[in-house]
């Protein structure tokens, strides 16, 4: 049986479980290259830094959400105000989840989104293109009423007004009591703020 080759996803899941077991202090190159059974010098020719290889990632961890958020922006899939009721449940119970379900490799990503502001950048840009999307559908449709042409200065106010619920900053409050109902309390009224008159 030959070996599985060496690839940059390969090296990516056996980094993912080096930090899920070391945490981002005690991770290093050469434990990914153990797991994998190479040299730290074969890890190296796919990702040139230790920086490099936790940026990407970190940025793995982050497109799965806008991936799995990408329903919401198809016209078929319901009217804007259902896809964007939609899209907000879904991120902040893709947060929540990811923060309880793994709080180490959430702790982890936690500090690795600290040392990546570029890929945090690209991630909150993805992000609020998908609301931007939405909201123009909404406005096309008669479904939404905003002020001014400009989606994603809209779709930036809905992501900042939401931000308790999706910023990882804010994990330790994901659980407790009275959270489900805060977070249906900003939804509605960001829903109701845009809603045709």
């Amino acid at each position: 049986m030959t070996p599985e080759a060496l690839t940059p996803e390969r090296i990516l899941r056996a980094t993912e479980d080096v930090l899920r077991r070391h945490g981002p202090a005690k991770a290093t190159v050469v434990d990914v290259a153990r797991v994998l059974g190479v040299s730290h010098g074969s890890v190296y020719r796919h990702f040139r830094t230790k920086a490099a290889l936790r940026e990407a990632v970190t940025e793995r961890w982050l497109d799965r959400s806008v991936a799995d958020l990408a329903q919401y922006t198809d016209r078929s899939s319901g009217p804007a105000p259902v896809r964007l009721e939609g899209w907000l449940n879904a991120l902040f119970a893709a947060k929540r989840r990811k923060a309880g379900g793994d709080p180490e490799l959430f702790a982890t990503y936690s500090v690795l989104i600290a040392e990546s502001s570029g890929v945090v950048e690209r991630h909150i840009g993805a992000l609020t293109g998908q609301l931007a999307r939405i909201v123009e559908d909404g406005c096309a449709q008669g479904e939404f009423t905003v002020g001014h042409t400009d989606h994603a200065t809209t779709a930036r106010a809905i992501f900042d007004a939401t931000g308790r619920f999706h910023d990882p900053v804010y994990a330790a409050q994901w659980s407790g009591a009275g959270i489900e109902e805060a977070f249906v309390a900003v939804r509605d009224l960001v829903l109701r703020g845009l809603g045709a008159r």
